[in-house]
């Protein structure tokens, strides 16, 4: 009796459990990347939810709002509220306030929020977006960013009082920079200048774009403008006026207050040039007393990034990759006093650099085997300790002693915040615990394999909700881009369709092939020149393994993928027909028309050694070409490109399905206004579900049968 009470327990608590849904996407709530208060004894972060357009019946928006916790009792509040997001949150050096920017409807400001009550307080009032606030410990001025156009810089006597033009050539065919600097009146039957003048108001009212620059594909929209940042500092009495500290044609493109006047920054390495040309960078000294720079690193062929001060002041960590190519970037030590540099031995993508007093330890998040682990590295043994779970994925961290708080996704919880002391994990909030406690989640098996050179792939599968043994299900083929991206059960943004797959009745496998990040520059650069047969052969032979455990039914294969991925789909269908039914997502197939087309375009250069109108190269990109090999297609195919993604860019998704519709192939073409290449991540709400749903019903004509 006891036994049978007992298995009617188990089987109700199985049942009582909920498969996911595809609308379960708008429940899941992220965590940002938390800051200890300057005490150490709160800590600050942002958490993004999907809530009902306030505007639009039946759309959704996304909302990031601003908490505070408390070490001692572990709990947090929310701290700001409505339909207005907040960005850029950070303490102020005495702890009792927290700076953010929030953009009201009429442009991004900064605003100071006091923890003892009250509403927040615009420190700015800047007719331009402003962004990354915070408040000097040197001198206690609030610095921020400020974008302002080329254009716009020339005009403004207040930004630019002296009528400054770049020393950069700004390649306009036969017309000296100084031209631009006109006070001529617009008259179309004026003289030369008044005509220049007019032309130039037909640009600034969008009735006309001029384009003589090489990078002018944003993500959604081409530009001929180039932008330039300015940096901003004041005081924060009552009615101070910001002052521009850097001269926004030098070009800014990292910094750290050093102490009240200096600064390092990170400069293009070539002034003369134009920036859209210049790929290398260089690393100066700017004393903003006597407004000039003092070299600190150069290197030809490389630029340095993402700098960080320590506690001290005495060492800088940065970032040095380069310029062309496929690598990772390499962490490197400067000690600034003697200008020695240590390498960090970290052959890895490296997400975020922290320093711990005093300068003897860096704590980084690595991206490795499918996960982004949080580590200790001690500076002066160049050992590293591994802190946590080798199959979560760290988001976010800060730390502060011995405390560790950071953001984390797993396989059990997409997001959640949690504190380390003593090297034992607590978790500190339940915004998706709650909902997910009575959800049927599937586990990702680990498993890998040695591919045919010799590499060691990593490959995850999930059986289908409800698994039961001797029982045979469809199996979908998930692919990610890039190419060097990594997947894993540490990696968040696949979370929620892979699980709604499984809850289908359908199972999954993805992997990491040859090309993928997370393990090793020679690893990420194996796919070049072969960004299709050698990926393929890898995914091909995950997919191989997971059939042989029994339960996969080889006549209902479905293969979907994304960007580079949506590339290697088109690939596979094109050079095998095992797949049942395939997706393919704003992908690229002519790599000739990408290079125009796509603002991505240097993978061509980088992946192919070199451009479409140079002989050798040109047969490269034609054998690597999906197009290559379109009339071999007879998978059944829905392609989805978003209409404003100029990363991959609509035509190459416009090709292929003119391609297979003239040649009367099973091809189903979806189009996404208004979408860029971020519409599956971060896109409109209701998109991202249209095309879960769209894939999940055209393969369910074929796997379903």
């Amino acid at each position: 009796m006891r036994l049978l009470i007992l298995f009617l327990f188990v089987s109700f608590g199985a049942w009582a459990q909920q498969a996911i849904q595809v609308t379960d996407m708008l429940k899941i709530k992220t965590v940002g990347k938390p800051t200890f208060s300057p005490d150490g004894r709160s800590y600050l972060f942002t958490m993004t939810s999907v809530v009902d357009d306030p505007d639009v019946k039946g759309d959704f928006v996304y909302q990031t709002h601003l908490y505070v916790g408390e070490m001692e009792t572990k709990k947090s509040r929310q701290l700001t509220f409505g339909k207005y997001s907040i960005s850029g949150a950070t303490w102020s050096p005495d702890g009792k306030s927290i700076l953010f920017t929030r953009d009201l409807g009429n442009k991004s400001q900064v605003y100071r929020l006091s923890l003892s009550g009250g509403e927040p307080l615009a420190l700015t009032n800047s007719p331009v977006a402003v962004q990354n606030p915070s408040i000097s410990k040197h001198d206690g001025r609030l610095y921020y960013q400020s974008g302002i156009s080329l254009k716009d810089f020339y005009s403004d006597t207040l930004v630019n009082p002296h009528r400054l033009v770049p020393s950069w050539n700004l390649e306009k065919p036969n017309v000296a920079n100084a031209a631009f600097v006109s006070k001529a009146n617009p008259n179309p039957n004026g003289t030369l200048e008044e005509v220049r003048a007019y032309l130039a108001q037909n640009e600034k009212d969008k009735k006309a774009k001029v384009i003589n620059r090489l990078q002018f594909q944003e993500e959604m929209t081409t530009s001929g403008e180039i932008q330039l940042s300015a940096i901003y500092s004041m005081p924060l009495h009552e009615g101070a006026k910001p002052v521009m500290l850097n001269n926004p044609l030098h070009r800014w493109l990292d910094w750290e207050q050093i102490n009240e006047s200096e600064f390092l920054v990170i400069l293009p390495a070539d002034s003369l040039t134009h920036p859209d040309k210049v790929l290398e960078s260089q690393m100066v000294r700017y004393d903003s007393k006597t407004k000039t720079y003092k070299s600190v690193l150069i290197k030809p062929g490389y630029r340095f990034s993402n700098i960080s001060l320590s506690t001290s002041g005495e060492k800088l960590a940065y970032f040095e990759s380069k310029a062309t190519g496929v690598s990772n970037p390499v962490l490197k030590i400067l000690t600034l006093a003697t200008g020695q540099i240590q390498e960090v031995k970290m052959d890895r993508v490296i997400t975020q650099v922290k320093f711990a007093a005093p300068d003897a330890w860096l704590y980084l998040t690595v991206q490795d085997h499918g996960a982004v682990t949080l580590m200790a590295y001690s500076i002066p043994r160049g050992e590293f300790e591994t802190l946590t779970s080798t199959s979560d994925g760290v988001l976010g961290f800060d730390q502060e002693g011995e405390e560790l708080i950071y953001a984390k996704t797993s396989i059990d919880n997409p997001s959640e915040l949690y504190r380390m002391f003593d090297k034992k994990e607590a978790v500190l909030t339940d915004f998706n615990t709650n909902w997910l406690k009575d959800k049927l989640i599937t586990k990702a098996d680990k498993h890998t394999f040695v591919n045919k050179i010799g590499q060691t792939i990593d490959y995850w599968v999930m059986k289908p909700a409800g698994y039961v043994a001797g029982k045979k299900y469809p199996l979908v083929v998930e692919i990610h881009g890039g190419p060097t991206a990594m997947w894993g059960t540490g990696e968040a943004s696949m979370w929620h369709e892979f699980q709604y797959y499984t809850s289908k009745g359908w199972g999954v496998v993805y992997c990491n092939p040859r090309g993928s990040g997370g393990y090793g520059t020679p690893f990420m650069a194996s796919n070049v020149k072969d960004w299709g047969a050698g990926p393929m052969s890898d995914v091909m032979q995950a997919t191989d393994l997971a059939i042989k455990e029994g339960w996969a039914d080889t006549t209902r294969l479905a293969v979907t993928g994304g960007s580079y991925a949506g590339y290697l789909v088109a690939w596979i269908v094109g050079h095998t027909n095992r797949f049942k039914v395939a997706a393919s997502q704003r992908g690229v197939y002519e790599l000739s028309t990408f290079f125009g087309e796509g603002n991505a375009w240097r993978l061509v250069p980088n992946y192919f050694g070199g451009y479409p109108w140079e002989k050798a190269t040109r047969a490269i990109l034609d054998r690597e070409s999906p197009m290559t090999y379109v009339s071999q297609i007879k998978t059944p195919l829905i392609i989805f490109h978003g209409e404003n993604d100029l990363r991959t860019g609509v035509i190459q998704s416009e090709m292929l399905y003119k391609s297979l519709k003239q040649m009367g192939r099973t091809v189903e073409y979806v189009r996404h206004p208004g979408a860029s290449h971020e519409i599956t991540r971060a896109g409109n709400n209701r998109q991202r579900i249209d095309q879960m749903l769209r894939t999940w019903e055209f393969f369910a004509r074929y796997l379903n049968q």
